[in-house]
């Protein structure tokens, strides 16, 4: 995407109706802006493409969840509140999308959750494995409620939003997850009977909070994904529950339950196991 030329020539050769900006640079190891030049040239690049095409082509830009915090609750579209260097950057791309797209006809962004099942790696493969190896426990005490999305959901969303009525999604704001949010506990359990293997056991909070420390100084010593940190611990015992009822609005039913989703999901990890 930071391939001017390339991207534009990429766009001239298909012609195409609809654009779906998903590459981005998704990381949380970048230390400046200028790390994630994929994120703010690349939308630029895409923009100045589509644009060049003429016509009034359509083009959905995916943003992240990440131009919040973890336990912040936006009070609008625009409420930003990072707490890491990729959502500052992802924050720069909406800003460059709604300043400038409209040079390039129609467009929407969307913004994923936390986006889980088939062909996922880093963080939720990782949370499927520590279930399945009776690594993961639960914090007691705690149920927070998250808005995720299983892919199948997602991609329905996308391919929705890209074939409905111009004026319900031109210069939007939608959230890319499943409607209801997931109980985390809920999850866990679902996935542990799938799995058939023993229920997650339950520690106290200080037990993993000592754990996440150990994290933290793991991470400054070169381990780039440790299995837990201070900040993937805080995103454990966070609500994070988003008004997804545009989306809802827009795209109908999702195709796909939570217990679909995980029955779904741990088949391919079975025919795909590492």
């Amino acid at each position: 995407m930071r391939d001017t030329d390339g991207v534009r020539r990429a766009l001239d050769d298909f012609r195409p109706d609809v654009v779906f900006h998903l590459g981005a640079r998704t990381d949380l190891h970048g230390n400046g802006l200028a790390d994630y030049d994929a994120n703010t040239t690349g939308v630029t690049n895409v923009i100045e493409a589509v644009a060049s095409l003429g016509g009034d082509v359509r083009t959905i830009y995916a943003s992240s969840r990440l131009v919040f915090a973890i336990d912040h609750q936006p009070s609008h579209d625009y409420d930003y509140r990072p707490s890491t260097v990729y959502g500052e950057s992802k924050i720069a791309g909406e800003k460059i999308v709604r300043e400038t797209a409209d040079l390039a006809g129609h467009w929407c962004i969307v913004r994923p959750t936390s986006i889980w099942g088939p062909w996922f790696g880093v963080p939720y493969r990782d949370f499927f494995d520590s279930v399945r190896s009776g690594r993961y426990v639960r914090v007691r005490g705690f149920d927070p409620q998250k808005s995720y999305g299983f892919v199948g959901n997602s991609v329905h969303e996308l391919v929705r939003l890209a074939a409905a009525e111009r004026e319900a999604t031109n210069r939007k704001v939608f959230w890319l997850a499943d409607y209801i949010p997931i109980q985390l506990g809920e999850w866990a359990e679902l996935i542990s009977q799938a799995l058939d293997v023993k229920r997650p056991r339950s520690v106290p909070r200080p037990v993993l909070k000592a754990a996440a420390l150990g994290g933290d100084v793991l991470q400054r010593f070169g381990v780039r994904e440790p299995p837990i940190t201070s900040f993937r611990l805080a995103n454990l015992l966070s609500d994070m529950v988003y008004d997804t009822r545009e989306t809802e609005q827009v795209v109908g039913p999702l195709p796909y339950s939570l217990a679909d989703g995980v029955s779904r999901t741990v088949a391919w990890l079975k025919e795909h196991a590492r």
